[in-house]
């Protein structure tokens, strides 16, 4: 049961983008022109995705305010009430 297991991981793990996606090795290749190139897709990649992230950020929500106005003042309402009576 357990080798099954590892197969399908293992599996799932050679068919996934990540495991797909690997970089091009500029530095290997050997025009110079070429390696220019290819260099310069990687970095049109990389802004791409900087922007993409960037965008991402944006379009999440931003974090829950820790307290409104409307809030500070009901806590110290809150606060002058006698719980000792």
């Amino acid at each position: 049961m357990k080798h099954s297991a590892w197969i399908v991981c293992a599996v799932i793990l050679t068919l996934s983008p990540a495991g797909a996606a690997t970089p091009e090795q500029c530095r290997f290749i050997e025009a110079r022109a070429d390696r220019e190139a290819c260099y310069q897709r990687q970095e049109a990649a990389r802004l791409s995705r900087q922007k993409a992230n960037e965008a991402k950020e944006a379009e999440q929500q931003k974090p829950h305010e820790p307290m409104s106005a409307e809030d500070a003042q009901l806590a110290r309402a809150i606060r002058g009430i006698c719980r000792g009576c």
